[in-house]
Order: structure tokens, then sequence, then C-alpha cells
């Protein structure tokens, strides 16, 4: 009763609660956070100290007794009670300018395909937890395909490719389903580590995650760039100790992150080996839809198109596709309700 009593004066919330980052649509208002997924936390008297942005400037700089954590690794909760708080942090900040002393919003969330019913009773329990009345989970490629504007009711085959930060989920949708999917733990995150490792073998440098997600962005590409780019690698000379410095090319780090690339272009064409002919044929007109900051990496669309000889095409605004669906779901009871995953405390009981 009460909880429906403050439910009409809280804001429906759809969350993409990825990785690296998580983003939060308001019904009516559109995505309002858009935050990394770390928060820093004070171990001597538990106490959250910083959550998002001003989080994740802390990673790396912290002394002994704060731990800068990411609750969620490859699209998974791994730290519940972190979660939680985190989930909390973002519903108040959501409802800070309005009347609600108890927040109480409906929910969509994203998440991964290949998440089991016990991980999927961790997203909901956080949710319920963090002052979430009801939550609707939905798979992050299904989210991905409706935020970029597919026609995912029709008998029509659309392929997306959501390469976040910890995971690549590759899926063909039709007929508001899933047909055929891989979901692998290679995507952002996995680049950031190779370059990491290139910086060790190659250069003698310790290099941090944070660094190495600059130079990815500023100068990663999947295949040769027209115009040749290069910038500067900072971290610590693994013989001396000391600072270093030195200019590293697009090709370079393009060698560091080879395997990786190789590695996503290998799964989806793997799929569309699994995908039924008649589909195929919708997707060999229709192309491919990369989502996920992934997209962004320079050159890839065309490298998978190259590789599975069909067109490739990054959605507007790839990084806030699976929010933008989620937050159009909540417009969508009836869809909503078609498509959300079952909710795991009822097979639970069930």
């Amino acid at each position: 009763m009460l909880n429906n009593l403050f439910g009409r004066f809280s804001k429906d919330l759809g969350i993409d609660l990825g990785t690296s980052s998580t983003r939060v649509y308001v019904k009516e208002k559109g995505i309002v956070i858009n935050e990394p997924s770390v928060v820093a936390i004070n171990t001597r008297t538990s106490q959250i100290l910083a959550v998002g942005k001003e989080a994740k400037e802390m990673v790396g700089k912290t002394p002994s007794h704060i731990i800068t954590a990411r609750p969620l690794s490859k699209g998974i909760i791994s730290d519940f009670e972190v979660t939680e708080k985190m989930l909390r942090y973002f519903i108040e900040k959501v409802h800070h300018d309005g009347f609600t002393v108890v927040p109480r919003p409906r929910i969509v969330i994203g998440v991964p395909l290949e998440i089991t019913e016990v991980e999927r009773k961790a997203v909901e329990d956080a949710a319920l937890s963090a002052g979430a009345r009801e939550v609707f989970l939905i798979e992050s490629p299904m989210a991905a395909a409706i935020g970029a504007r597919l026609p995912i009711e029709e008998a029509i085959g659309n392929m997306v490719v959501d390469i976040g930060g910890g995971k690549t989920e590759i899926a063909v949708i039709s007929l508001r389903g899933v047909v055929t999917w891989k979901s692998l733990p290679i995507a952002g995150d996995e680049m950031n580590k190779n370059i990491v490792q290139y910086a060790r073998d190659t250069f003698n440098l310790l290099l941090g995650e944070h660094a190495a997600e600059t130079i990815k962005c500023a100068i990663g590409s999947a295949t040769e760039l027209e115009t040749p780019l290069e910038i500067e690698m900072r971290g610590r000379d693994l013989l001396t100790g000391l600072p270093k410095e030195i200019i590293v090319t697009d090709a370079q780090i393009r060698e560091a992150i080879h395997r990786s690339v190789r590695s996503v272009v290998e799964n989806i064409k793997a799929t569309l080996e699994q995908t039924p002919p008649e589909l195929v044929a919708d997707i060999y007109e229709r192309g491919i839809v990369l989502t996920g900051g992934g997209a962004l990496l320079k050159e890839l669309d065309k490298v998978i198109s190259k590789a599975a000889e069909i067109p490739v095409r990054i959605a507007d605004d790839p990084l806030t596709c699976v929010v933008r669906g989620t937050g159009m779901l909540l417009e969508s009871p009836e869809l909503l309700k078609t498509i959300a995953l079952p909710s795991a405390s009822e097979t639970t009981r069930a």
C-alpha cells in the first residue's frame, strides 16, 4: 500500500547497469545519469566516499584504507552490497529535486544474455533493496535493438552486436525474441588490458588501465588508417622504477588489440552460421548494427563488413542504445511484459 503511494510520486527509471558505466533514463526526461560504475569505499568505516566520475578519478591514487571497487564484472554483479549502494545513490540522485521522501520507482534494467537465475535474482534483489517497488529485467541486446529503433516486433531478422566494457553480445532478433546469439568476455576492458600488456612486453613500461583506455579511444583502430596517428604513453619504467614517456603509433596499438578484435569478428561470423537462412537473407539486406562503446573503435565497422560480407552500420549514439531501449520500454508496458525475463524471485518461490 505504502509502496504504491510512494510510487505515484516516484520517477520510473530505465537503467543500463554496465561493467564500465551506469546510465539512467527517466521517463519523459531522457538520460539524466551517465557515470562510471565505480565506488570508492573507506574500509575503516565501511562508508561510501564517492560514486561514479568522482570515484573513477580516485582509481590508483588512494591510500591503503580507501579502495575503489567496480561492483560489476562482465555485466554480472560481483559485489552485491556495493551494487545496492550504488543503485540507491543513483535513485536518490534522480529524485533529489522532487518531493518524494522515499522514492519507489519501477525500474527496467538491461542484463547480459547468458545470465543465470541466481545472477538474475541478485540484480532484482539489489534493485529492490535500493528502493525499487518493481523490477523488470531485459536482455541487453534486445534493449539495444529497441534503442536503435530496429523493428524487433516484425518477422524480420535484426542483428545487433553490443560491444560494452566487460562483454560483447551478438544477437539475431525477430518477433520480439532472440533467435541465435553468442556472448563473449572480450570487449573494451579486455582491449585496455591488451594495451597494458603490450606496453609491459614491448617497452618495459607499467601502464595504468585508465591511461590505456585514453590511448585506445584516441588512436585505437581495427585496421590501417588513412592518416597515421600517435600519442604519448606515460607510465613507470620497469627497469629503473622512474617515470617514463614514449610516443606510440596507431599501428602499435592496433597490434596490441588485434587478437581481441579478431575474436569479436570470428564470433559474429559463427553466429551468422547458426542463423536460419531466411533471417540471414534479411540481415544481408538490412545489415548488422553495432552498439555499445566498442562500436566507436575506428574502422571496426569496415573490418566486420569485409569479414562477414554484409553491410555494417554504427547506431546513432551507440553508447546509450541500451539505456534508451529500457527507457522506451517504460512507455510501452505491453511490449515490456512480453519481452521481460521471468522474475527469478517468483521462479524461486514456485
